[in-house]
């Protein structure tokens, strides 16, 4: 299944039945009267967040979702049925914008959270309705109210405890595949990961989600590379971890490049509490490792952990560092059943 994590779609609600003009013609009754009932309500447009859903690649290919309008009403003083509701599934993490992108209309972060985006119309008013002393045979009724319609944008936001943010090439997904049980495509060369990975950490009896996001590179809040449309799947993250490849050309300089890209994207990325990690240290002297350390210290990192994605030394410190940002209870709940997640740079879901 391809990811895709935001979509267009037209939403219209369902219009109102139309009002019966009808009169009882019975034997034996001589004045019979009106008796026209009401039109029935049109359906609503119903979002609902569930489970087992990771991706809105269903909204590319339909994106037309109109409720059925009510019944019209009848003789013998008959109600049209009132139109089902059209229930329309996202995943969790999901928001609903504007046409113009300007406001979120709702954000669904549980599952089972459901809302009414767009009411459906009131049916219309039979002729029976009309009947008065003065007006004992009512020939007139009401169409019933029109149904509302809107374009609308669903952005999908992955719902994460921690996130991974880096350069690329700095060993994202090789950790990933480490810690969790993810299976992230890994190769020597830039942008690997081309969408956004989720696995599941298990550490010292706790669970948490970890994300991971394509590198970034200077000038990616300007288009630069794949750009920064991926860092909302880490804006909800409570703890960001910066991996920094100690086998780059200089890795105070990559940690600049990083928190410059998180500081013009917003969303409050920046003052996310940040765990940066020198990796790769498999490839490096002690020596080496504790100047780097040092000048990363320098650059303004208030902690710096020594970490191989590929032999996972130092990992165990990092993830310790992890759940102490993390609530008692994660968000996770796995109920004894695997977590799904991104697979690889083909654009494709697995089960892990």
């Amino acid at each position: 299944m391809h990811f895709l994590d935001q979509a267009k779609i037209f939403v219209k609600s369902g219009a109102g039945g139309p009002g019966a003009v009808s009169f009882r013609r019975e034997k034996y009754i001589e004045y019979g009267g009106p008796d026209g009932g009401n039109g029935g309500r049109g359906g609503d447009i119903v979002f609902e967040a569930v489970a087992g859903l990771n991706t809105l690649i269903d909204f590319r290919y339909t994106q037309h979702f109109k409720a059925k309008r009510g019944m019209h009403g009848m003789g013998r003083d008959r109600t049209g049925a009132g139109a089902d509701d059209l229930v329309i599934e996202v995943p969790v993490g999901t928001q609903i914008l504007d046409e113009e992108r300007e406001e979120v209309l709702a954000d669904f972060t549980e599952v089972g959270q459901r809302i009414v985006l767009l009411e459906g119309g009131m049916g219309g008013r039979g002729n029976a309705s009309y009947k008065t002393s003065t007006n004992r045979a009512p020939r007139q009724h009401q169409p019933g109210e029109p149904g509302h319609e809107m374009w609308v944008w669903l952005r999908l936001k992955l719902l994460a405890d921690a996130g991974l943010v880096g350069l690329p090439n700095a060993g994202k997904s090789t950790f990933i595949n480490q810690v969790s049980n993810a299976q992230a495509k890994v190769g020597d060369y830039a942008f690997t990961t081309l969408i956004p990975k989720l696995g599941v950490v298990r550490h010292k009896g706790r669970e948490f989600v970890l994300a991971d996001i394509p590198g970034l590179i200077e000038g990616a809040a300007d288009g630069a590379g794949i750009g920064d449309r991926f860092l909302g799947h880490v804006e909800r993250c409570r703890v960001l971890i910066h991996l920094i490849d100690i086998a780059g050309t200089d890795p105070a300089e990559a940690m600049r490049v990083v928190e410059d890209e998180l500081a013009a994207y917003g969303e409050g990325l920046e003052g996310k509490p940040r765990l940066v990690a020198l990796n790769k240290i498999d490839l490096a002297d002690p020596e080496l490792v504790a100047g780097f350390a040092e000048e990363l210290l320098e650059a303004g990192a208030t902690e710096v952990f020594a970490v191989s994605g590929a032999t996972g030394a130092g990992v165990e410190q990092l993830l310790d560092a992890v759940l102490r940002h993390l609530p008692d209870r994660t968000n996770t709940e796995t109920g004894g059943e695997e977590q799904e997640t991104i697979e690889d740079g083909d654009g494709e879901w697995s089960p892990l």
